[in-house]
């Protein structure tokens, strides 16, 4: 092989390298995202939950009026 093939393969091997290296951080980034979003929708469930739950309380509740006298 000559020199040039030699730079060629060289330059091809670094960029393999490099692109390796940056798809394992955009796995791990994008890992990291997942939890967030699943921790965000758990949490959005619960406050639906509390929100429908108190919602229903206060339906419960009759409401308080002044007598027509007043």
């Amino acid at each position: 092989m000559d020199d040039a093939q030699n730079d060629r393969i060289t330059r091809l091997e670094e960029t393999v390298a490099h692109q390796t290296r940056v798809i394992e951080e955009l796995s791990d980034q994008l890992a990291e995202q997942w939890k967030v979003v699943e921790q965000t929708r758990a949490k959005l469930d619960r406050l639906t939950e509390r929100f429908l739950t108190l919602e229903e309380q206060s339906l419960d509740t009759p409401a308080i009026t002044r007598p027509p006298h007043y």
